[in-house]
């Protein structure tokens, strides 16, 4: 695992520039890679739209297999970020033999309730109805971020704002559809063979540290690292304390 890049795949709603404070001191330790997922930031939808066939994190992974195949990497650290967690899994589930470790942050293995699967669809038809510019990050600010960091971080608060009103309407609708339709993912922790990293924010309302010590517990080889001070978004809220958390992580080459 030592030689192998580091892939970090971003939160919902976001996009990969939320990995941007963390990117230069990984990158003093390995390759780091961190692509914006189908429908976000500046990726497009693989057909150009988002028609065609149910919204699936199956359909995710396979876009981050292809990546890999770009770019003639066999294995890699896989990490991700909330739903970047979620894809995280469903990659393991569709191409075990390319990860070769695991970083999950600020996510968790179960799937949805039918109270938060209710939640995401209604919030897929309002996107496509009225965008997001506003509402969305309203709604989401005070789940994302700890009050700790919304009040001695304002200037994190404004970018997470920033980020999510520049999505895409589309894409915010097919991720909250994808991740409505996931799978429990305990088992394919279970079975994952690999050493594995597990952070949380210590104020994570949405991911909280029990759902962190629950993929700790099933995973063979994992760490578990609470983020004091933190809430969901712990590479944007401590993002010094997460670089050297992984980095500790990451077996000397």
């Amino acid at each position: 695992m030592a030689d192998l890049p580091l892939v970090l795949l971003h939160a919902y709603p976001l996009d990969a520039r939320m990995w941007n404070a963390v990117r230069v001191p990984l990158s003093a330790r390995t390759r780091v890679i961190t692509p914006d997922q189908r429908g976000m930031g500046r990726s497009p939808f693989p057909d150009g739209s988002a028609a065609g066939g149910e919204p699936s994190l199956d359909d995710a992974a396979r876009d981050v297999v292809a990546l890999l195949d770009r770019l003639e990497l066999d294995r890699v650290v896989l990490g991700g970020c909330s739903m970047g967690g979620y894809l995280t899994m469903a990659v393991l589930r569709a191409a075990p033999e390319r990860v070769g470790g695991l970083v999950l942050v600020d996510t968790k293995a179960g799937a949805d309730t039918d109270e938060a699967r209710a939640n995401r669809l209604s919030v897929a038809e309002r996107a496509e109805t009225e965008g997001v510019a506003g509402w969305l990050a309203d709604a989401m600010l005070p789940n994302l971020l700890s009050e700790h960091t919304r009040e001695q971080q304002p200037e994190v608060e404004a970018l997470v704002r920033e980020l999510i009103d520049s999505q895409q309407p589309s894409g915010i609708a097919w991720a909250q559809r994808a991740m409505a339709a996931r799978p429990d993912s305990t088992a394919t922790l279970r079975a994952a063979d690999v050493p594995a990293l597990v952070l949380v924010g210590e104020h994570d309302g949405l991911a909280p540290p029990d759902a962190a010590r629950a993929m700790a517990d099933v995973l063979p080889d994992a760490r578990l690292e609470t983020i004091p001070d933190a809430g969901h978004l712990t590479p944007l809220e401590a993002p010094d304390a997460v670089a050297a958390t992984i980095t500790d992580w990451y077996p000397a080459g």
